[in-house]
């Protein structure tokens, strides 16, 4: 069971193009948003899409595979784990994001 703690598995299409952040350190990480979608019939019998965005980070070689080959709007499978970070902004407020670290990647679309 410890494989199924904290895995996040998604399908979305990306929102716009990866940031590609190369660190002093060599290290290379990527930075998207996936949208995801799900739909459903309301109370009317009406389809409703409801649209998920999520914050995804990628580092080494995934970042690098990203970088070459994924865009905005294509269509990729992801596999990861959600991590949450805090900062203070410049106001001196703490600040939290949470993401998804990406360690798998399908590419869907062409």
């Amino acid at each position: 069971m410890n494989a199924l703690r904290n895995k996040v598995q998604l399908i979305g299409h990306l929102g716009k193009d990866p940031e590609i952040i190369n660190l002093e350190s060599g290290k290379t990480l990527a930075k998207f948003s996936l949208a995801t979608n799900e739909s459903y019939k309301n109370a009317q019998g009406e389809k409703v899409t409801d649209t998920q965005w999520h914050n995804i980070i990628a580092w080494g070689k995934t970042a690098e595979i990203i970088e070459k080959f994924v865009n905005k709007g294509k269509e990729v499978a992801i596999e990861g784990k959600l991590t949450t970070r805090s900062w203070e902004d410049k106001d001196g407020m703490k600040r939290y994001t949470t993401e998804v670290v990406c360690n798998e990647l399908l590419m869907l679309s062409k």
